[in-house]
């Protein structure tokens, strides 16, 4: 049965994978992509979990697919964008001129009272 928008949405879906800045968290710290992998159980895994591409964030069946994943083009492709770090939040905002920065505060709490006083 062809989805609603037509069937080549529903595959758009199925074969996404995580984004590159969550796979740079997973790199960066090892607990972040052990909560990613034990969100399924093992028995539901590809080959029982035994094989994890970590810049992909795909399980593999067996050893001989993961020698054939990693000599391919959609993986090595990934791993050249996974070598470009990220931008930050700060950095998009300066890029399109917003700044988040306030600056100090200059009135104290006593200044503002002494006003209201004052009125």
């Amino acid at each position: 049965m062809p989805a609603i928008r037509g069937q080549n949405s529903k595959k758009k879906t199925r074969r996404h994978t995580r984004d590159l800045d969550q796979v740079h968290a997973d790199l960066r710290d090892e607990k972040h992509l052990a909560e990613f992998k034990d969100a399924k159980p093992i028995e539901d895994l590809p080959g029982l979990g035994q094989y994890y591409c970590k810049e992909c964030a795909k399980f593999i069946e067996s050893e001989a697919n993961w020698g054939a994943h990693q000599k391919g083009k959609v993986h090595k492709r990934r791993v050249k964008q996974l070598r470009e770090e990220p931008y930050s939040q700060k950095e998009a905002e300066a890029a399109i001129g917003l700044t988040t920065d306030n600056g100090k505060r200059t009135t104290t709490l006593m200044e503002v009272d002494d006003g209201a006083a004052a009125a």
